[in-house]
């Protein structure tokens, strides 16, 4: 008797704990089915699926063969905004490293025969993404100069001629202003920030703070940014993959390769008679050749010009032919 109510009872608790168990499961699957439904609800209204990840810092980063001091935090975090800024400004980025197709094949060899590092290239995406703009403060083309300076180191600024858009007259001049100040600081580093906040500003902070390096420097937020900036650039075009920007060969923007340089000494009266006498439409003499911003060139002093045109195709054989 006291057997048979033990085994009925075991048999009552099994049930109990089973129906318990079940009704806990059924409940954890709903809140669970419950959770989903709203996270599915949350993506549903999701307008652009994307990973954004930090950035996991490398050990060593330079910048014309001078080392930046990555160990220390202050460093490190700056360096990693404008990495973090750069890597996820898709559009501008990838701009960038399209463009950098086009013109550094023109930067790169003058930068080499006038002793500048190569990694000063970078300095021009930094000034203006490799587009000939213009700054609030006036200052035109891939180098941004400002009238006063670009005369300084040579570049011809008239109404109707502006060499600060010109690329290779432009890139000769900015190695000149570079070499000056690298010259004046004994360092690629410094010389890059005055090349931003002027030599004699960078000095007066030297002095003040009694600093002789870059990284040691308080400055203004513009030049705080400016050196990491580059430095960032520098990483991401060099290892573009890496960053996700996955751009083909095909898919880069041509260089200006294909082109016959016109000697020029007299007055064209319309560049635009000029353009059709050389096969090609008034926009393409402007692409190729910016730094003419007015329809005309007087030439009054008879000064020998060189213009660049594009050569159409089967143009050479023509010319061997004549």
């Amino acid at each position: 008797m006291n057997k048979g109510l033990t085994i009925f009872n075991l048999s009552v608790t099994s049930i109990l704990l089973i129906f318990l168990l079940t009704s806990y499961l059924s409940r954890e699957e709903a809140d669970k089915q419950l959770v989903n439904d709203a996270v599915a609800e949350e993506s549903s209204n999701v307008l652009l699926s994307q990973q954004i990840r930090s950035i996991r810092l490398k050990d060593h980063y330079d910048f014309a063969g001078e080392r930046v001091p990555i160990e220390n935090f202050d460093i490190r975090e700056r360096l990693e905004r404008e990495l973090l800024v750069n890597s996820y400004w898709h559009s501008s980025t990838s701009l960038n490293i399209k463009m950098a197709n086009r013109f550094f094949e023109i930067i790169e060899p003058i930068l080499e025969e006038e002793g500048i590092p190569d990694d000063f290239k970078y300095l021009a995406v930094a000034e203006s993404n490799l587009r000939n703009v213009t700054s609030p403060a006036g200052a035109k083309g891939i180098w941004q100069f400002l009238a006063n300076t670009g005369r300084g180191y040579g570049l011809e600024i008239n109404a109707e001629v502006d060499e600060r858009y010109h690329y290779e007259k432009a890139t000769r001049a900015a190695c000149k202003y570079i070499r000056d100040y690298y010259e004046e600081f004994g360092s690629w580093t410094l010389a890059a920030a005055a090349y931003n906040m002027g030599g004699p500003r960078l000095k007066r902070f030297l002095r003040d703070q009694r600093a002789d390096s870059y990284y040691d420097l308080n400055l203004f937020e513009e030049t705080n940014r400016y050196v990491f900036r580059i430095i960032a650039f520098k990483e991401i075009m060099e290892n573009p993959r890496e960053y996700g920007f996955l751009i083909e060969d095909e898919d880069m923007y041509p260089p200006f390769n294909n082109v016959k340089w016109v000697d020029i000494n007299e007055p064209i009266s319309n560049l635009g008679d000029f353009a059709t006498e050389h096969s090609i439409s008034y926009r393409m003499l402007k692409v190729y050749n910016p730094w003419l911003i007015s329809g005309s060139l007087n030439n009054v002093r008879g000064k020998n010009y060189q213009i660049k045109v594009p050569v159409q195709e089967g143009y050479l054989e023509e010319e061997m032919g004549e």
